[in-house]
């Protein structure tokens, strides 16, 4: 008895030295809270998709999960060799440019009418509080934060480990101008020691200036958060991007719903629309868009191009690792959606898409 007891004892306080540690974050408290709490998308004691969203999908049972999980994980979940990618010195583009270059998985930069943005950095090698867990493919992480400039507008969509990384952003707090990102989510960047002067913190439908020319609009998503054993304490967004000259959407997370069609109507047409295509699954479709629905989304947003996005970096499902993308380009093709799918690392002129190369072929 008493031995169970001390085990119990011994497991809850290493439990709680370990969810102490800075990597995961802070929950949000004080004002931020009251305001959290006074949200129209906050109820029941947390954030609420706008429609019925059960993490797993009602005709999947916990056995067959249990067994697919086991049995169903492809063999190709994540490539043999290394990706290939191009390494661009992002200190020596031209200031005149509208430019994207793609870190994989759902970091990107944009330099756009001459303000540099990057969205969902992770350059630490992994998407979990734990450097040995869920590490990236060979030849991913071309990238560190000493190789990027200084940025105007960091934005984060959401707060789980694949989009907001306790290491890269800690490492980046010297070159970042202003945070964007959704509500609640500001109270780990606060503790995590950066100014709450330079951090614009939105939720659904609110916008704000960020300078002349410059506008920002958090939008729905069909998703959820949390970096502990609480979920949906922050609010998941996709982000309206307006600048003088282009309209980004920038999808972060999302599982299909109406959402894509009335932001499309409200907000199209967008110039880009960055969409997650990869990390999906039968069990969890209400949480993540399988590729057929990626470009439906694009076609109820009104954009011009679509870029598949959330693949190519880390195994989070049991797809092979090409699977989003040949999936979504057979797609996008099929219904004559313009898509575009560069390299890691690989400069792309927004004024000038050009020609697209499948690079994922031939690799195993």
């Amino acid at each position: 008895m008493y031995i169970l007891l001390f085990i119990v004892v011994l497991v809850s306080i290493t439990t709680i030295l370990i969810m102490n540690q800075a990597q995961f974050g802070k929950a949000p408290s004080g004002e931020r809270l009251k305001r959290i709490e006074h949200s129209s998308n906050f109820r029941n004691g947390q954030f609420q998709n706008l429609n019925f969203t059960p993490t797993f999908a009602e005709d999947v049972s916990k056995f067959e999960m249990i067994r697919d999980g086991i049995f169903k994980i492809s063999k190709r979940k994540a490539p043999s060799v290394s990706l290939p990618s191009v390494k661009t010195n992002l200190f020596d583009l031209d200031p005149q440019k509208d430019l994207l270059v793609w870190f994989g998985h759902s970091s990107y930069f944009m330099q756009i009418d001459g303000k540099k943005i990057l969205v969902d950095p992770v350059f630490s090698g992994s998407a979990s509080p734990f450097s040995f867990m869920v590490k990236s493919f060979k030849g991913s992480d071309v990238y560190s934060p000493e190789e990027i400039p200084p940025i105007d507008y960091l934005i984060i969509t959401h707060d789980h480990w694949d989009h907001l990384d306790y290491k890269t952003v800690v490492e980046l707090k010297p070159k970042v101008g202003k945070i964007i990102t959704g509500l609640g989510t500001a109270a780990h960047f606060e503790h995590w020691g950066f100014d709450p002067k330079s951090i614009v913190e939105l939720d659904w439908n609110e916008s704000s200036i960020l300078e002349s020319g410059f506008k920002i609009t958090a939008t729905p998503g069909r998703h959820f958060t949390g970096r502990t054993f609480k979920r949906n304490q922050t609010i998941w967004c996709s982000f309206v991007f307006q600048s003088p000259s282009k309209k980004i959407f920038i999808g972060g997370d999302s599982g299909y719903d109406t959402h894509f069609e009335k932001i499309g109507a409200e907000h199209g047409p967008f110039d880009l629309a960055l969409l997650e295509c990869g990390q999906y699954n039968k069990s969890w479709k209400y949480i993540h868009m399988m590729p057929e629905q990626t470009v439906q989304a694009a076609i109820d947003l009104k954009a011009k191009t679509m870029m598949p996005v959330h693949w190519a970096k880390f195994a989070l499902s049991l797809h092979a690792w090409d699977e989003p993308i040949q999936r979504v380009t057979k797609e996008a093709h099929r219904l004559d959606v313009p898509i575009i799918h560069p390299m890691i690392g690989e400069l792309v002129d927004l004024s000038n898409f050009g020609t697209q190369t499948e690079w994922w072929k031939g690799i195993n």
